[in-house]
């Protein structure tokens, strides 16, 4: 007993170093050089700053006549749409996948497989896009990332609803109510856990996406806060200072929001896990 539990400290330990390796020691490196001169920057040093350059964050926030408060804009409208068009459709698609076992539910449960394997391809749907007229628009970016993360996002609800019994619909049905408000009614307000889950996921997936808007949200006044990123590397390629501050600015707000929630993510996952 005793070895055991030296072991689990042990491990304990070695989790706590990975961890400080891994993910802490990078984002200390990150931000003490955000607040350094750009010729201090430039030793890429984990040292202290001898002085503090706070004008650095102001500096890039004004640049380009304040591109940076535009992204964020961009990129918090992208995300919020995004989010809420999954979750109303998954949510229902998961239900009718879960709870029939036909044929034609077998083909679809195929088909999302192969949506999650299969990788997007980028002409054809510019192309797509085009014909459509939404290419270069909000709605047709937001369009691109609710398909993209439609099969995972149906698979994490599919899972969560095997744990939900039937016999609750069974006694709705038995009740007088319809389909509709057997799964608004009943199942819906059951859907915490794994909602907060999906939230969580898409809302960092959507946000830290840098490929999608690249291609297929082109233009300035499109540019997300992932964009910044790569048109500072050309304008501040030698001001390391002001790179790491751009780059601390657009990690905090997801950064706050997976601590704040890590633990619903993984009740989320859990819950999704165990047939009940």
């Amino acid at each position: 007993m005793k070895k055991k539990k030296r072991l689990i400290w042990v491990a304990d330990i070695v989790g706590v170093i990975l961890t400080l390796l891994i993910f802490i020691l990078p984002f200390y490196f990150m931000l003490v050089n955000s607040l350094k001169s750009k010729q201090e920057a430039g030793l890429l040093t984990i040292n202290w700053p001898a002085e503090l350059h706070f004008e650095n964050y102001k500096e890039v926030f004004s640049y380009s006549n304040y591109q940076l408060v535009t992204a964020f804009k961009n990129s918090l409208i992208l995300t919020f749409f995004t989010v809420l068009g999954l979750l109303i459709t998954c949510a229902m698609a998961g239900y009718v996948i879960q709870r029939r076992n036909d044929r034609a539910m077998r083909i679809v449960q195929w088909v999302i497989m192969l949506g999650l394997m299969i990788p997007a391809t980028i002409l054809p749907t510019i192309n797509l896009l085009q014909q459509l007229h939404i290419y270069k628009t909000m709605f047709g970016m937001v369009m691109v990332e609710i398909a993209l993360q439609t099969p995972f996002t149906i698979m994490l609800f599919r899972g969560f609803m095997a744990s939900i019994p039937r016999e609750l619909e069974e006694a709705a049905r038995i009740d007088g109510c319809s389909p509709f408000q057997v799964f608004f009614r009943i199942i819906n307000p059951l859907l915490k856990p794994i909602r907060a889950t999906v939230i969580i996921l898409t809302a960092v997936t959507t946000f830290n996406d840098f490929t999608n808007p690249l291609y297929f949200l082109p233009g300035a006044e499109n540019t997300t806060v992932q964009l910044t990123l790569y048109n500072y590397k050309g304008q501040f390629s030698s001001s390391y200072n002001l790179l790491f501050a751009d780059i601390i600015l657009i990690t905090i707000p997801m950064l706050i929001l997976f601590i704040f929630f890590n633990k619903k993510i993984v009740d989320g996952m859990v819950a999704g896990s165990v047939k009940g």
